[in-house]
């Protein structure tokens, strides 16, 4: 069997799906080559999922833009009203942002990875020009017309343009022979939800704790809170180890935390996530593009990673609308054009992202002092603090610093 399509996504994700909905909404056929997976409806979500995301506006403007925005459990998402970060030791830093300050609404919408999925899988069942494949791809070959996936049943997909949605561990990547820089972190994000004796007024709060990692308390819908321990392997392991109540003991204990008591929320084990920086050598290949981790992996203390792969959705939109409509959506410089208008942000949010996490994981006095002096001196300019989040709204945060450094 073979099927024709503009686009062909490989990857199950929310991004793989994100980017069928989108290019079908823009009058393409689309082809999701996806493993099948038992239907999930909202009545049978009742443990809040561990794995969350931190949405910017960017990313809640494509998803309104193909209708998954309203989809979803709203009862299940909290507005992060503002952000607190403080630094460590006895002078520790202290940098805030909120909301009213940056003239916004929300600085960013904290979504469970269950809630979204379910409302992007609602909306595939429904979607004119998707057509979801279930199966593994085998093989991939391009030539001057077309790519070729072949699938493990011996069907293959012919399209324009193949894009590799499928993660950190990317297959397209490799297929297309497109290298990368890898850096292990030797960190894991551990990762569990609680409840707490005190509102947390819809605050992200956010400890760098030098060798203990860093810690964030991401709000949830109620007095609830989703905790990101960036943690050393060893201390992972800890965490991991340690009881319910011992972790609740842990959380309690950080410096100005505000939120009382803690109570895990089922289920009653913390999970972890490797911690790495990945960059491909590449954003596209001949008639392929990469998007979301299988181009690019960031450290968790920006919280930007899925809105990144959110840019990459709106920038490969944009170039793909723009192109001469003599040619296919597989065209060398339409892709070509996608790579550079990507790389900046890119490159920023992993340059910074990077540099932030080895400047707190230094132990050295005068490191520490002078991390914490940049911080509180930045919490005392509005202009650069309004700078940041003016980017950082739209997902791309150092885009901000970068400018506004340029341009004084």
């Amino acid at each position: 069997m073979s099927i024709q399509s503009d686009v062909c996504i490989i990857g199950a994700g929310a991004i793989g799906k994100t980017a069928a909905l989108a290019l079908a909404r823009d009058g393409m056929r689309v082809s999701l080559v996806a493993p099948a997976t038992a239907d999930m409806n909202a009545s049978q979500i009742k443990d809040w999922d561990q794995r969350v995301y931190a949405l910017n506006h960017g990313a809640r403007e494509i998803l309104s833009s193909i209708r998954v925005w309203e989809a979803m459990d709203a009862t299940r998402i909290a507005a992060v009203d503002a952000m607190a970060v403080h630094g460590d030791g006895d002078s520790a830093g202290h940098i805030g942002f909120d909301a009213y300050a940056s003239r916004t609404d929300a600085l960013a919408w904290i979504v469970e990875d269950q809630n979204l999925n379910r409302a992007l899988d609602d909306a595939l069942k429904f979607a004119n020009g998707v057509q979801i494949i279930h199966g593994h791809a085998a093989g991939l070959q391009a030539n001057q017309h077309h790519a070729c996936v072949s699938l493990n049943d011996g069907s293959q997909i012919l399209a324009s343009l193949v894009m590799g949605a499928d993660g950190a561990n990317s297959w397209v990547r490799a297929q297309a022979d497109i290298g990368i820089s890898y850096r292990s972190y030797d960190q894991r994000a551990v990762v569990a939800n609680f409840a707490c004796d005190q509102t947390h007024h819809g605050v992200a709060r956010q400890w760098f704790l030098g060798e203990q990692g860093i810690v964030a308390l991401l709000p949830l819908p109620g007095s609830r809170v989703s905790l990101v321990w960036s943690a050393p392997d060893k201390l992972a392991d800890a965490i991991l180890r340690e009881t319910p109540e011992q972790l609740c003991q842990r959380l309690a204990q950080l410096p100005g935390q505000g939120l009382g008591a803690f109570t895990m929320l089922p289920p009653t084990q913390s999970q972890a996530l490797p911690l790495r920086l990945i960059s491909a050598a590449s954003l596209v290949a001949h008639r392929v593009a990469l998007i979301g981790d299988a181009a690019h992996v960031v450290h968790p203390l920006a919280g930007q990673g899925m809105n990144l792969g959110f840019g990459d959705i709106d920038a490969l939109r944009s170039v793909l609308a723009r192109r001469d409509q003599s040619v296919d959506c597989g065209d060398v410089r339409t892709l070509a054009r996608y790579a550079r208008q990507r790389k900046e942000a890119v490159w920023l949010m992993q340059m910074t992202t990077d540099g932030l996490q080895r400047l707190f994981e230094t132990n050295m006095a005068p490191v520490k002092a002078f991390r914490n002096l940049g911080m509180s001196a930045i919490d005392k300019l509005p202009f650069l603090k309004r700078k940041l989040m003016q980017h950082a709204l739209g997902g791309s945060l150092l885009r901000a610093v970068h400018r506004s450094f340029s341009s004084n």
